[in-house]
């Protein structure tokens, strides 16, 4: 983070998180206070992963400090108890001055009893913003747990006993990807320690550590057991992965995430797809946990010419509505959608699969999204202490559909949870939807049941939620 972001007018997003900015989604804007910055989100945290729907740069405004006049009396108690606490207390450890505020700022935000509204303390909101910018920090892999013996039907839910933990894929430029990890490849030790008998977040919390720090694997890699020493450091995310299927007629492109970075290379992969004359493109949104809001409605516009593409409902009950921008390379019917979802593509994902389902622009492939309808904001408070997330308002589907604890429902339903690495039954039912026979060993670039290794990442874990939520899996770090 090597400065404040600016509002302004059009968003944008670099790994640094510099260029953050709002488009006017709310019924008005607000004045910039110089040290409170905030963000707009449609965001989920869970464990050490960032989940994020609509996100994009707010401004808030600054409160004058103190206690009003006319609410001396209402915080007179709360003065009190700090008072007291100061000057009286005789436990030990006695709390600094500053963590008795942080206790405080989040105890106000439990007491809003939403699942998505909550204090993060300085590292973990730094954390968060570090994901929102298309980094993490970590080896970089995504892991699924499956039988060893690849003609089982076998549950597995722990290591060892005819279960693996295997590497679906290392993440583009990242440690584990530098240090020749493999997909494929099967975890057996992390630091010399047999992984037999505990869960994949078990196997993930071991390898988890701060940056700079020293991993070593036990891979097992065909007949060979070799150990694979990885260096945990910051890396960027790759935003959008192409290929080209079908014999050079489809052009496939995985989206992770919901940012310029992410719009900006979708663009650019339409051009060169469109350029070299395919018509068919499957656009693979699983996994993507979310983003901005402006960036979620860019690339919905460059399938959908014109009209609505999502609708924002504020805690006044004020409505405003997000049309499509015009220009977008893909709105000609002549080229062909299709889209792939999971349960873990959430929040702005849903945002963008929800307005190409509702639009009538393109089917989507696979199992039931997370189901995120609400908007955050995310503000970060002076002098260091850290930052808040508050739900500011509902988001719906261009059809006035509210998803929260729903999700999207796929209109050609597809189960590959049980798909081993390097099968995509998904993949392969779109290839379908154009009449294409599946890809000779096709690798899926992400699973409803892989699961990423982050090594250091926001700790809030937000209140259960009241409408029962997919589980999902961490993003990729």
């Amino acid at each position: 983070m090597s400065s404040a972001p600016t509002p302004e007018e059009s968003p944008a997003l670099d790994p640094s998180v510099d260029d953050l900015t709002l488009p006017v989604e709310r019924s008005r804007r607000r004045s910039v206070a110089p040290s409170r910055v905030s963000f707009l989100l449609v965001a989920i945290l869970t464990g050490s992963a960032l989940f994020m729907g609509g996100f994009t740069l707010g401004a808030h405004v600054s409160t004058t400090p103190g206690t009003p006049a006319d609410q001396e009396a209402r915080f007179a108690a709360f003065w009190d108890v700090y008072g007291l606490i100061n000057s009286d207390f005789a436990g030990s450890p006695k709390p600094s001055q500053d963590a008795l505020v942080q206790a405080a700022i989040k105890g106000m935000m439990e007491g809003l009893n939403d699942q998505w509204s909550y204090y993060q303390a300085p590292d973990d909101f730094a954390n968060s913003l570090l994901n929102v910018g298309g980094q993490a920090e970590g080896i970089g892999v995504q892991v699924q747990l499956q039988p060893v013996d690849p003609t089982s039907t076998m549950s597995c839910d722990k290591i060892g006993g005819g279960c693996e933990l295997a590497i679906i894929k290392p993440i583009t430029g990242s440690p584990a990807a530098t240090a020749g990890i493999q997909a494929g490849d099967v975890i057996s030790t992390v630091g010399g320690a047999s992984l037999d008998g505990l869960t994949t977040d078990q196997a993930i919390a071991l390898i988890k550590g701060p940056k700079g720090t020293t991993v070593t694997l036990g891979i097992i890699r065909g007949s060979q057991t070799i150990q694979v020493p990885i260096v945990r450091n910051v890396y960027t995310q790759p935003e959008v992965e192409t290929r080209t299927l079908g014999n050079g007629t489809v052009a496939y492109m995985h989206v992770t995430g919901m940012n310029q970075p992410a719009s900006s290379q979708l663009d650019a992969a339409l051009a060169t797809a469109l350029a070299a004359g395919q018509k068919n493109v499957i656009l693979d949104l699983r996994g993507n946990l979310g983003g901005y809001v402006a960036d979620a409605v860019k690339i919905a516009s460059e399938f959908i010419g014109s009209g609505s593409i999502v609708y924002q409902v504020d805690g006044a009950g004020k409505t405003s509505e997000l049309d499509a921008n015009s220009g977008g390379r893909a709105t000609d019917p002549a080229v062909h959608l299709v889209v792939l979802v999971d349960g873990n593509t959430a929040s702005a994902a849903e945002i963008l699969s929800g307005a190409l389902q509702a639009r009538g622009r393109a089917k989507l492939i696979g199992t039931k999204t997370y189901g995120k309808g609400v908007v955050q904001e995310w503000l970060p408070l002076p002098d260091n202490f850290g930052g808040i997330h508050l739900t500011v308002a509902r988001w719906l589907t261009p059809d006035h559909v509210w998803i929260q604890g729903k999700g999207l429902l796929p209109d050609v339903p597809i189960d590959s949870s049980n798909a081993r690495a390097g099968t995509d039954p998904v993949l392969d039912a779109a290839l379908a939807q154009f009449g294409l026979p599946p890809e000779p060993s096709t690798s899926p670039s992400t699973s409803p049941s892989a699961s990423a290794v982050p090594s250091a990442a926001p700790s809030a874990v937000p209140s259960a939620s009241p409408a029962p939520l997919p589980s999902p899996s961490p993003s990729a770090s």
